[in-house]
């Protein structure tokens, strides 16, 4: 209905549906702050706008840093849910907002399995040039962080051995992660 509805310009009214889902948000008549949106159908809402404007990044920029960014932590599983969902459609451009939501699985949901799953798919499905290390690498220092040395000194070998680190400060350093997670794995 929507695609319909745009008479051929799904990209303008992708904007014109985001501004109305803010606008609806932060409207002076609403009192119902993000914590307390149905977040299901403001899930619906993202996905159609996406759905519209498959290039358009503002939803998922909205997603990650304004929807999930409540203290409530079955919103924010449902929208960083969202967002993963998403990033598999599209990883190569994607992948800033998967990145974001590792962290706040990590730090905020203090959820480190969910965490390492989003660093995980990072790694696993973006495959553009562009995607920095930093983004490749976070599953390894998630492992770290769960005590799991045995398994980041696998991640770490296989992402030493793919031939994708080109920098020799950045291989070094990661080779000294790889013998200080042998070490303590024995």
């Amino acid at each position: 209905a929507l695609r319909l509805a745009s008479f051929g310009e799904p990209q303008a009214l992708a904007r014109v549906a985001m501004l109305y889902l803010q606008a609806f948000d932060l409207g002076a008549t609403n009192s119902v702050p993000y914590q307390k949106l149905d977040y299901r159908r403001l899930i619906a809402w993202l996905r159609a706008i996406l759905a519209l404007d498959p290039r358009g990044e503002y939803p998922l920029f909205a997603a990650a840093r304004v929807y999930a960014e409540v203290p409530d932590p079955e919103r924010v599983r449902l929208m960083l849910e969202f967002v993963h969902e998403q990033y598999l459609l599209d990883p190569n451009r994607r992948w800033p907002w998967l990145a974001h939501a590792a962290l706040l699985a990590k730090h905020r949901l203090r959820d480190l399995p969910l965490a390492r799953r989003y660093a995980a798919a990072i790694d696993r499905h973006a495959s553009a040039q562009d995607v920095p290390l930093w983004a490749r690498q976070m599953e390894v220092f998630i492992l770290e962080d769960m005590n799991e040395f045995e398994a980041a000194r696998v991640v770490l070998g296989g992402l030493l051995a793919s031939g994708r680190i080109h920098d020799a400060d950045e291989a070094r350093f990661l080779r000294q992660k790889l013998e200080e997670f042998e070490r303590r794995s024995r």
